[in-house]
């Protein structure tokens, strides 16, 4: 028995304009070099290449072509290597160095932007309860529906011009840097004298440095300026922060329309919606995927996107058991596989195809449009793999638990890092994402690695490929320990150097993944009918043909040895690994 579907040709890299060299040059450089030729047809360019100033491009400033990192050239030379664009838009939020936001912190309720953002209080207004700290907490049983990616409320409190904070929404990432004071800075506080400023700004500056609460200074003489030297600290505090904006706005959806148009025209053909699924938020229901307000928002991006001769690829991560994926799908959307990684990491540790080769076909048999991936600018996914209960019923995950724990203890153990996600006490509600590179994820196993490479080109969908991943990159340590809290994500971010590219594809892993890629690129058979044909569990048996032109896998699970066997021009070719 056997399950076929028709299935897109192509391969797309998957780079921030400087991970190779110091800018997006350097990449394209790289791309044209011969052991290259014709292994990539796609390229994911992440959104460092717009202006941008926290999460690695994800927090964005404006869709300005970054010029530090990006020219007109480099999207010419991209042309002329006839490699299409995928650019990402992040809908949920922008940075609070973003025009919009700037505008809100210099007029304040005269800005006209004032409704662009969402006022925490304001969207909570009648619906909880007002906190000390001037943040509204919402009833329980509007906090207990909220999904949340950070410990605490997602809020950032920011400056206003009458020298208030305000709260904002905020659900993922922020950084606050409180900057040291000056006597000066005080001397516009009445009844404080000079020698007491001096005294009281050496305690703050210490605080500060320190990194200890404000409140908890011992002001002593001048504890009746308490609130006011807090105040003006805070004022000076430097701000970066992912504001999410209000959908409600027709602003917001003006500088979408304004957004598509211009990544349209600097190349792109595929626009990924990050954090779409978190736009819609609605008193009352969770504040990812909620319905029918989500499926709303993402008929009217895809409106815009097919205006600009845009395809959307909406991003969403979510347990396999609540089926999201599939309604995303079933609407015609292309979805991100985020099922493999997890999957093909346990196929190989285990020595079972049982559970890949269950989700290939279903695959097939629904007719997903996928894009799938190996290792990625974020984390393996282990959440997405989990069941779930839905209505009282319970949808079995592609994983059992234990199985999800077994795969997430093997990267563990091999120096990966986990991302969780918070409830709204701050407490750790479920893990999210391992943070390694996926050569280490498995061992750093030449083999091991190769034989994922080659599942995944053999898998239904459009392969998405990290740069890191092609040259075998092992967990930098020491990006994620430089990068703090939040720097788990740069265990799988470093930046190759030129030479290590020239280096690095005369090494066998290199040059087994980039011919491999090669097929799968410029093979036609590809762009036919996938079959998989039932063997043992310890095996993988795929082919795929179209018209004349066939392309097989034979793996050996156990040994981690296959065999590619193709067809060129009526010949047939073999190739052992």
């Amino acid at each position: 028995m056997s399950k076929e579907n028709k299935i897109t040709n192509g391969v797309m890299l998957n780079a921030y304009p400087d991970s190779i060299g110091v800018n997006l040059k350097d990449t394209i450089t790289m791309l044209k070099m011969p052991e290259f030729k014709d292994v990539f047809s796609l390229f994911y360019v992440l959104p460092t290449f717009f202006n941008s100033d926290l999460d690695r491009g994800f927090s964005v400033i404006d869709y300005n072509i970054n010029k530090e990192l990006v020219s007109e050239e480099d999207l010419t030379d991209l042309e002329n290597l006839n490699i299409q664009l995928k650019f990402d838009i992040v809908l949920n939020h922008l940075s609070v160095a973003s025009p919009q936001f700037k505008d809100l912190l210099k007029h304040g309720e005269n800005s006209k932007y004032k409704d662009f953002f969402i006022n925490w209080n304001t969207f909570w207004e009648g619906h909880g309860e007002m906190g000390d700290d001037g943040v509204i907490v919402p009833k329980e049983e509007f906090l207990n529906k909220l999904f949340m990616r950070k410990s605490g409320l997602p809020i950032l409190k920011v400056p206003f011009p009458d020298g208030t904070e305000k709260p904002y929404w905020n659900t993922f990432y922020q950084q606050i840097t409180f900057n040291k004071i000056d006597a000066e800075d005080l001397q516009n506080i009445k009844g404080l004298n000079p020698q007491q400023a001096i005294a009281i700004v050496k305690k703050v500056n210490v605080a500060i440095e320190e990194k200890q609460a404000l409140e908890h200074i011992d002001f002593e003489d001048c504890i009746t300026f308490k609130k006011e030297i807090i105040q003006i600290v805070h004022q000076k505090c430097s701000y970066l922060g992912q504001m999410d904006v209000n959908a409600n706005s027709p602003l917001v959806w003006g500088f979408y329309e304004e957004t598509l148009k211009k990544v349209s025209h600097f190349g792109g053909k595929i626009l990924r919606l990050d954090a779409f699924a978190y736009l819609h938020k609605e008193i009352g229901q969770t504040n990812f995927f909620n319905k029918p307000g989500t499926w709303q928002h993402l008929k009217a991006i895809k409106e815009i996107a097919q205006k600009n001769n845009l395809m959307v690829l909406p991003e969403i991560h979510a347990e396999y058991g609540l089926h999201l994926h599939d309604e995303v799908a079933s609407e015609g959307y292309f979805i991100y596989d985020f099922f493999l990684p997890g999957l093909t990491i346990h196929t190989i540790e285990t020595g079972s195809s049982k559970a890949l080769l269950k989700w290939a076909n279903e695959i097939l048999e629904k007719g997903y449009k996928t894009v799938n991936m190996l290792g990625c600018h974020d984390g393996i996914p282990v959440l997405d793999l989990k069941g779930k209960a839905v209505n009282g019923v319970y949808n079995k995950g592609l994983l059992q638990d234990e199985e999800i724990e077994a795969v997430m203890t093997k990267i563990m153990d091999r120096g990966g890092r986990v991302k969780n996600l918070y409830g709204p006490s701050g407490k750790k509600i479920s893990y999210y994402q391992v943070n390694a590179t996926f050569f280490s994820a498995l061992g750093e196993d030449e083999q091991k690695l190769l034989l994922a490479r080659a599942i995944q080109i053999f898998m239904p969908g459009i392969p998405q490929v990290w740069y890191l991943d092609v040259f075998a990159g092992k967990n930098d340590y020491k990006g994620a320990d430089k990068g703090g809290s939040g720097g788990h994500k740069e265990i799988n971010r470093t930046t190759l150097s030129m030479q290590e590219i020239i280096d690095g594809v005369n090494r066998p892993v290199v040059k087994g993944q980039l011919e491999l890629l090669r097929l799968r690129n410029t093979l036609s058979a590809f762009s036919g009918t996938m079959k998989i044909i039932e063997t043992s569990d310890a095996k993988i048996d795929i082919v795929w043909v179209n018209g004349e032109d066939v392309a097989s896998l034979n793996a050996d699970l156990k040994s981690h040895s296959f065999e590619i066997n193709y067809t060129v021009g009526g010949e047939n070719i073999v190739l052992t690994f």
